[in-house]
């Protein structure tokens, strides 16, 4: 029988990988672009146990005692926007709705869902409109299908949890002078995504990207697995990962990839 892996080795490897202490904060934008594409899904605020990009920087926040955005890190707030455009790295929104980074590994291991979630929402007004004029601003989107910014809201959330629809952020000129930010949409087959070279089923993907999870934070409660990401985990996904010897369970209810 294989020895269970030892749980203080395997905590002591993922406070080195996920970069939980202070000496081990990531310094630059850089590092952190690194960083994300070792890991392949990092988080941006801690919220489970995967790698957190915030948390990584062990920086003070921008508005201590405060809620929401002031907690984020003082100066280094705008990575979490500036490393989806380096490359090898995406930031989509499929942690249930909040934004994840991930490598162009984990890009390729999503694309049979993502695909499958876009040819799902077929019918929707935004997914024809954006087939037919490619990737587009909001405030055009809003223009040319005659939507208010919370109706076209609507129709984006579920599209981006899924993958099916990806945003990012861009800067154009404002009409006073100067510039301002705001979204482009684009559907995932417009986005800069790496298309693995096998035919993968949805139902696989959805395994290897458990297995990328789990293998991005070392260590992780098994019961925390089936709820990263927005597709329903079946029963039984984890056992057949741990039957497989994909995963391996680990004293007082861990995984370890």
């Amino acid at each position: 029988m294989t020895p269970s892996p030892d749980l203080e080795i395997l905590e002591a490897e993922r406070s080195r990988a996920c970069r939980l202490t202070p000496d081990r904060a990531l310094r630059d934008v850089q590092a952190a672009a690194a960083w994300v594409r070792e890991r392949g899904i990092v988080t941006i605020v801690p919220d489970c146990s995967l790698p957190s990009l915030f948390l990584a920087c062990h920086e003070p926040p921008y508005k201590p005692g405060s809620r929401g955005f002031g907690l984020w890190p003082r100066t280094k707030y705008p990575w979490a926007v500036e490393l989806t455009g380096h490359a090898g790295n995406h930031g989509l929104k499929i942690h249930r709705g909040k934004r994840v980074l991930v490598s162009d590994g984990v890009a390729a291991i999503l694309d049979p869902l993502c695909r499958a979630a876009l040819e799902a929402a077929a019918a929707s007004p935004l997914v024809a409109h954006l087939r037919a004029a490619g990737p587009s601003l909001v405030e055009d989107l809003q223009v040319e299908l005659g939507l208010s910014a919370g109706e076209l809201r609507r129709l984006r959330t579920p599209l981006e949890r899924t993958g099916a629809i990806v945003s990012r952020s861009v800067t154009v000129p404002a009409r006073t002078g100067g510039h301002r930010h705001t979204s482009e949409l684009r559907l995932w087959t417009h986005a800069e995504t790496p298309v693995p070279g096998t035919n993968v089923s949805p139902e696989a993907a959805l395994a290897d990207l458990l297995v990328a999870g789990v293998r991005a934070a070392v260590l992780a409660p098994e019961d925390e697995t089936g709820r990263w990401f927005s597709w329903p985990v079946p029963h039984g996904s984890i056992q057949k990962l741990v039957d497989a010897g994909r995963l391996t369970r680990v004293s007082g209810g861990w995984l370890t990839a």
